[in-house]
């Protein structure tokens, strides 16, 4: 095991489409291929537990206005940001 990796790891097996993984190896190559997967499938996660707490939320209190996910928008990643980000992404 690599000295730069938190904790055990375990092999798994993922199919993907062809060209999709020929698009990642191309850019990761072979060996960054599993550290570009892991990142992708950390952020993933991460937007998920920020999805249910938005869903949480919005269960209790009912659907955030505009000018609440603005507000959050620029708590988030600051007032420059906040006005030009597109809704969904990350």
């Amino acid at each position: 095991m690599k000295p730069n990796r938190a904790g055990t790891t375990e092999n798994i097996s993922v199919s993907m489409p062809a060209e999709l993984v020929s698009e990642l190896r191309s850019r990761t190559g072979r060996r960054g291929l599993s550290g570009y997967i892991t990142e992708a499938v950390r952020h993933q996660l991460a937007m998920d537990g920020l999805a249910e707490i938005v869903a949480s939320h919005e269960e209790e209190h009912g659907t955030l206005t505009e000018q609440e996910v603005e507000a959050a928008r620029r708590e988030l990643f600051g007032d420059e940001n906040a006005g030009g980000m597109e809704r969904g992404a990350a």
